[in-house]
């Protein structure tokens, strides 16, 4: 467990600017930052983050919180690894307790997985760097790809001893378990369920290495976990094997179709040059940062995923896929590009001479002569399509389609100005007319908007209730003013005095006749800033802004919000009247609305009770009871409150 302290400690040392610009791209906005917000499809940047008061939201989906919190939401961790994480990067010593066998038990399976992978990662360099092997063969393979070890040290990339349960057994040795190496991918059970005594006094379960005899890739997510490897078959091994590259199976901590290699080496240098290089290996992308060029990242050979574009445009919209020009490359190139345009990115393709990929092109070049070559010889997608499926086409029919093919990809594209150039510039490269090719487009988008309509609509979500909106706003006094007094004096059954706070007073006051909030975050949030009140230090806003329940965190965020936008025109004034006045007319409010409900209820039991004289009389004594209630308190919320 973290103490208290060194909490404090972190958050104070915490920006979270840096934290947030870690993995969104942010720009000045008045006292602010805005940028694309990483929680949703989010096309133009609703994100903001505020340096003032520390806390980040997003203006469209709601999401948001401290440093924290953003964190935990981002990453997927738990409280205290994002605490971690924040100690790690501003270098705070955290001193945690021993963690008992049972609070060992209660770590979740995905925490464990990441610190097996962090543990295998530094076990397979530990092997290349020190064990006769890993220096005489996987440092030599590296060596004879040019790789310096200045950059074997960037990519953490290691060696697998050849004996086939190397790592198994080391790492069950050093206490890591069987269940772990599993689910991680690092180890399988070679199936007769066999266990292997050692003479050290130590079982391991029986299992096979996936990597043995491997030369290592480590994979990291944006933030620096490692969640997977890959394993390459070295040179004088691969002669007629197909499968060159193991990849780690898909597990609790990584889906490959949303992760990209290279993409936390590279996050930096992506937003500094607005612009990604898309390669297609982990050769690639480390011979082009050895050659000085690093905003470039690899999706490994597989179809781009629309998880992969969403997490780049996070740090750019503009990208150029670079590939070899064979047919592979050529394919790596095509499969991609709608996807891109219907995600709002700007595509530039460059396919390099036959011979050369990316490794070897890097590798006779330097940065300078590189990025000169990508500029003068990088075209845009339309350019790169037309060369490759319409020039030299001289059949009518296949021209036509081709040139639809076109047209399609051009329909995909969001920005209705940026199809307009492309169909005008498309227009002037075909000899077509503009008007043919408008036609044609337009009619795919309908026709791709009917489809869609077919699909069946999503349920209705129902308007919240008056009350539900009063309960919103009553939890909203709560967290900014939670901790404010709003009576004095007030005498109490000892003959004695006391004051009330804004949550003590609605505590106190729904109490009375055991009124609930509908949403439990509610209840919680009153019922802490109750036992907080007392405190001298309690602010209950930053209480629950940097609350370590994310829930908590972004819903106090999203109700505080409006004070901290750009300027002092957006911040909500207070009703008339004061503070006090405004929490006394929002519990009346949501006394009239809970029981203007039950008087609709009685008014429906009385429509079904039929001939039962003796129910009909009680439903009316009970409406007329009701309604008295009901005129009482719209005559109160009617007048001025004097208290």
């Amino acid at each position: 467990m973290i103490d208290r302290a060194t909490i404090d400690k972190i958050m104070d040392a915490t920006n979270i600017v840096d934290v947030v610009g870690e993995f969104v791209t942010l720009r000045k906005a008045g006292v602010n930052y805005k940028g694309l917000c990483p929680f949703h499809d989010d096309k133009t940047p609703s994100f903001m983050v505020s340096p003032a008061k520390q806390i980040c939201h997003c203006f469209a989906c709601g999401e948001g919180g401290n440093a924290v919190n953003f964190l935990m939401k981002h990453e997927q961790i738990t409280y205290p690894e994002a605490l971690r994480w924040l100690a790690k990067k501003y270098n705070i010593e955290v001193e945690e307790k021993e963690l008992t066998e049972e609070e060992k038990r209660e770590q979740s399976d995905r925490e464990s997985m990441f610190i097996v992978n962090e543990w295998a990662m530094k076990y397979f360099q530990d092997m290349l760097k020190n064990d006769p092997d890993g220096i005489a063969i996987g440092k030599q393979y590296f060596r004879s790809r040019g790789i310096r070890d200045d950059i074997i040290e960037k990519f953490c990339l290691g060696y697998a001893l050849p004996r086939r349960d190397a790592l198994a057994t080391a790492a069950q040795k050093a206490g890591y378990k069987a269940e772990f190496l599993t689910k991680t991918g690092l180890c399988f059970e070679s199936g007769n369920g066999l266990t292997t005594k050692r003479s050290d006094n130590y079982v391991t379960t029986h299992l096979l290495d996936r990597y043995a005899g491997r030369v290592i890739f480590p994979w990291f997510n944006v933030s620096g976990k490692v969640v997977a490897f890959g394993g390459r078959l070295l040179d004088a091994r691969t002669k007629g094997v197909q499968q060159k590259y193991v990849n780690s199976p898909d597990s609790e901590i990584y889906h490959k179709e949303r992760e990209l290699y290279g993409l936390y080496q590279a996050k930096k240098a992506i937003a500094k040059e607005e612009r990604v290089y898309m390669v297609e290996g982990y050769t690639d992308v480390i011979a082009m940062h050895q050659c000085g060029i690093e905003n470039v990242v690899a999706n490994s050979g597989t179809a781009l995923s629309v998880h992969q574009i969403k997490l780049l445009r996070r740090f750019t919209q503009n990208i150029t896929l670079l590939y070899d020009g064979d047919e592979a490359g050529i394919h790596a190139a095509m499969r991609g590009t709608d996807m891109l345009l219907a995600e709002g990115m700007n595509i530039k393709v460059l396919l390099l001479p036959d011979g050369d990929d990316p490794d070897s092109f890097s590798r006779k070049h330097s940065a300078k002569e590189f990025k000169d070559y990508i500029e003068a010889n990088q075209t845009d997608f339309i350019t790169f399509k037309t060369r490759l499926t319409v020039e030299n086409v001289t059949d009518p029919v296949k021209r036509s389609e081709a040139i639809g093919g076109i047209v399609k990809s051009i329909s995909v594209i969001p920005d209705h100005i940026l199809r307009s150039t492309y169909i005008s510039e498309l227009s002037q490269r075909m000899g077509i007319k503009e008007e043919t090719l408008l036609n044609s487009m337009n009619g795919m988008i309908h026709k791709d908007i009917e489809d869609k309509a077919r699909t069946p609509a999503p349920p209705i979500i129902q308007e919240s209730s008056p009350s539900a909106e009063v309960e919103r706003l009553l939890i909203q006094a709560v967290i900014r003013d939670g901790e404010k007094v709003i009576y004095e004096d007030v005498a109490t059954e000892d003959g004695g005095t006391t004051s009330l706070t804004v949550a003590q007073y609605i505590a106190y006051d729904l109490g009375q006749d055991g009124l609930t909030f509908h949403d439990e975050r509610y209840n919680r949030i009153l019922q802490e800033a109750v036992t907080h009140s007392g405190e001298p230090d309690f602010k209950a806003e930053s209480y629950f802004m940097q609350h370590p329940d994310y829930e908590i965190s972004s819903l106090a965020t999203t109700l505080a919000i409006d004070r901290h936008q750009l300027g002092k025109g957006f911040q909500v004034k207070e009703r008339e009247g004061g503070l006090r006045q405004h929490v006394l007319h929002l519990v009346l409010d949501l006394r009239l609305d809970i029981i203007t409900k039950r008087m609709k209820e009685i008014q429906a039991q009385l429509r079904q009770v039929g001939a039962d004289g003796k129910r009909m009389r009680e439903l009316l004594e009970a409406y007329r009871d009701t309604q008295q209630l009901r005129d009482a308190l719209a005559k109160r919320l009617g007048n001025d409150i004097v208290v």
